[in-house]
C-alpha cells in the first residue's frame, strides 16, 4: 500500500515494544485482567477483559478492501480534531476522512463496504487512528475500539467492553477509553491497564487530557452533579472542581493541563478554573437562554476562549488569565516546581492573570456589582460569528487570530477577528466538505 499518511504531510508513528519478548503475556486474573499478544516485537491485535468487557478475538485483524462507488449515501456520524487541531476527522456510515485545516483539504479517506465509525480518534498528524463502530456496524461494534496503524493497514490493539464506548482520546503515551460510568487509561507501547476512574453518568463521553511531554492530566466527570475530576498523574494528585450547579456538558484543558474551562448543560456561563488547586480564575457569560455547548476551544497562547452551542452563535472571549510556562522552559520549571505555582495560585490570583489586547463587554451596571443580580457584573463575548442555528459545530482557532468550525452538516468555516476591536467576525473561507441532511445523535 501507497504510504498515503506521508505523502500527504503525515508523520508516521511506530509503537516500540520488547523484541526480546515472544509469545503471550498476561497480567494476573483480577477483575481487571487482560492480556496483550506480541509477536517479533510487533504489537499485534489484542484481546482485553477489563471487568465491562466481552472476550475479544485475538489475532490479525485487516480492514475490508474500500468500496469507492460515490454514487452510495454517504451520512456524516461524527467530526473531532486532532490535538493540535490542525485537522479533523469525519466518521461517517462507510468509513473516514481526514482533513487539513490550513489549507482545506481532504488528505486521507477510507471507504468501506462492511460499514463506518461513529468514533475516530486521531493521535496529532500521525498514521495511528482509534476507531469505534457505528451503532449499525456489526463488523465494528460499537463495545470495541480499534487501534488501527494505516501506514501498516492493519489493527495493532483491540479492546471490548460490555457496554458501548462513549469515547476514546490519544496521547502519545496513552490511551484512553470513555464508558458511560468508567473511564480506562491504559500504556500506549504494551496496552498495559494503568488507572480506572470512576465517574457520574458520562453519556456524551467528555473526557480531555494535556498533551505535553511533561505533564500528564487528565480531567472527567466527577461523582457528583457539576463536579470536575482532574487527574495529575505525573504529581500524583487527584482534584476535585466543583465546577456548576448543573450537570457538566462541555470542558477542555490548555495543552499543558493547567487550566480548565468548563461550561454546564445550563450553557449560559463558562468558568475558567486552575487545575492545581481549584481556583476559579474567570467566569464569562455566553447568554441568557438555556443553549446546548457544543465545544470550547483555549487559544494556544491562552489569551482567547471559542464557544460554540446550538444557538447559531460562536463566542470568543478575552481571557485575563495564564499560567507560569506559556514556553517549554517556562513550563519545565512549573512541572519541576509544582509547589510555588499551588503557593502562588492560592495565595492570590495575580500570578495567574494577565491583561489582553482586547476586553470583554459588560453591562453598564456593572459598578453596582453585589448589590444588581450577577447577570448585570457579567463578561460577555468579545467577538463573535452566526451560523445555522440547531446544528452542532466544533470551533478551534488557527493561525493568525482565526477561528475554524467544522458542522455536523458537513460544512466548515473560517473567520478572522479583530483582537483589538472585537464585533462581527469575517468570514474568510466556506467549503461544503460532505453533503448530508443527517444529524449525528
Amino acid at each position: 500500500m501507497m504510504n498515503l499518511w506521508k505523502s500527504k504531510g503525515f508523520r508516521t508513528a511506530v509503537l516500540s515494544i520488547d523484541t526480546n519478548f515472544h509469545g503471550l503475556m498476561t497480567v494476573p486474573s483480577t477483575p481487571t485482567s487482560s492480556t496483550v499478544s506480541t509477536y517479533s516485537g510487533t504489537l499485534s491485535s489484542t484481546s482485553f477483559d477489563t471487568s465491562e468487557p466481552s472476550p475479544a478475538t485475538s489475532g490479525l485483524f485487516a480492514m475490508p478492501e474500500q468500496d469507492l462507488n460515490d454514487n452510495e449515501e454517504t451520512e456524516l456520524l461524527s467530526v473531532s480534531w486532532n490535538q493540535d487541531y490542525s485537522c479533523f476527522a469525519a466518521g461517517t456510515t462507510r468509513g473516514f476522512r481526514i482533513y487539513n485545516c490550513e489549507p482545506f483539504k481532504e488528505t486521507f479517506r477510507r471507504d468501506l463496504k462492511s460499514g463506518g465509525f461513529k468514533i475516530v480518534e486521531m493521535l496529532f498528524r500521525c498514521n495511528i487512528l482509534a476507531l469505534v463502530g457505528g451503532a449499525a456496524n456489526s463488523q465494528y461494534p460499537p463495545h470495541k475500539v480499534l487501534i488501527w496503524d494505516d501506514h501498516q493497514s492493519r489493527c495493532i490493539g483491540e479492546f471490548a467492553f460490555r457496554s458501548e464506548v462513549r469515547g476514546v482520546k490519544l496521547r502519545r503515551d496513552r490511551i484512553v477509553v470513555v464508558l458511560e460510568h468508567k473511564i480506562y487509561v491504559y500504556n500506549f507501547v504494551d496496552l498495559k491497564l494503568l488507572h480506572q476512574i470512576e465517574t457520574l453518568s458520562n453519556p456524551r463521553g467528555l473526557c480531555c487530557l494535556s498533551h505535553h511531554a511533561n505533564t500528564s492530566v487528565l480531567a472527567c466527570p466527577g461523582l457528583r452533579r457539576g463536579q470536575v475530576r482532574v487527574e495529575h498523574f505525573g504529581l500524583h494528585m487527584t482534584k476535585f472542581i466543583n465546577a456548576h450547579d448543573n450537570n457538566v456538558a462541555c470542558f477542555t484543558l490548555t495543552m499543558d493541563g493547567m487550566l480548565l474551562a468548563t461550561a454546564s448543560t445550563k450553557g449560559t456561563l463558562i468558568r475558567i478554573f486552575n487545575t492545581l488547586d481549584g481556583t476559579r480564575l474567570q467566569e464569562v457569560r455566553r447568554g441568557v437562554d438555556r443553549a446546548e455547548i457544543s465545544s470550547i476551544a483555549l487559544s494556544p497562547n491562552v489569551q482567547w476562549l471559542a464557544v460554540s452551542s446550538d444557538k447559531g452563535t460562536v463566542h470568543i472571549f478575552s481571557l485575563r488569565v495564564r499560567v507560569g510556562g506559556e514556553d517549554s522552559s517556562a513550563q519545565s520549571s512549573v512541572v519541576q516546581s509544582p509547589a510555588l505555582l499551588y503557593q502562588n495560585s492560592s495565595s492570590g490570583l495575580d500570578p495567574l492573570i494577565s491583561t489582553n489586547t482586547g476586553a470583554n463587554p459588560s453591562s453598564s451596571l456593572s459598578f453596582m456589582r453585589g448589590v444588581l443580580p450577577k447577570y448585570f457584573s457579567s463578561e460577555w463575548s468579545f467577538a463573535q460569528f452566526h451560523l445555522p442555528e440547531e446544528t452542532q459545530f466544533i470551533a478551534a482557532f488557527g493561525s493568525k487570530n482565526t477561528i475554524v468550525m467544522v458542522g455536523v452538516d458537513g460544512s466548515f468555516y473560517r473567520c478572522s477577528f479583530d483582537p483589538v476591536n472585537g464585533g462581527e467576525m469575517v468570514q474568510q473561507e466556506y467549503v461544503r466538505f460532505l453533503k448530508t441532511d443527517t444529524k449525528p445523535k
